[in-house]
């Protein structure tokens, strides 16, 4: 199933403001080539992507999350964070609910892949948690879903620890 369909369980309509909300655990940007959509889906779990183009509803998380992007460019990292990603977090409520970052990349940037990752994580002082490569392996995924796992479980009992 999609994570499309997954996620539309979990969402409310959109707001009148042009917000989406959302509640799922993984958040992810796929641009039109779809090769992070497609990993995401072989996790099969709930998942929102944010929005690829500009008229579509701003996608707010309502709960933490965990984004999943993709690297662009081997420009030497510049504009390796794609203007949807970067209106995504610049709405505080994201930035606030963020806990971690997977990122997919192409081992051919060298010393840049995954920097959008790697940038975002530390600019949002929060752990890079996987890195992959294009549409990643049957062991990527295996790794990213017990992963995300282990991380939700970890942080659910750190909270009641506190």
């Amino acid at each position: 199933m999609p994570p499309s369909a997954l996620a539309g369980h979990r969402q409310s309509a959109t707001a009148p403001e042009g917000e989406r909300f959302t509640e799922d655990d993984l958040i992810y940007f796929s641009s039109v080539s779809e090769n992070t959509r497609r990993f995401v889906e072989k996790l099969n779990i709930p998942a929102s992507r944010i929005p690829v183009h500009a008229h579509e509803p701003q996608l707010v998380a309502t709960r933490p999350y965990v984004l999943l992007i993709p690297t662009y460019g081997g420009e030497h990292g510049k504009r390796s964070i794609l203007p949807q990603i970067i209106k995504f977090l610049a709405h505080e409520e994201n930035r606030r609910l963020l806990r971690g970052v997977i990122g997919a990349g192409n081992t051919n940037f060298g010393e840049y892949y995954c920097i959008a990752a790697k940038k975002i994580a530390v600019k949002c002082n929060v752990p890079l948690l996987y890195k992959f490569e294009l549409m990643g392996t049957s062991e990527d995924v295996l790794n990213v879903r017990k992963g995300l796992e282990l991380f939700w479980t970890q942080a659910s009992l750190n909270r009641k620890q506190q």
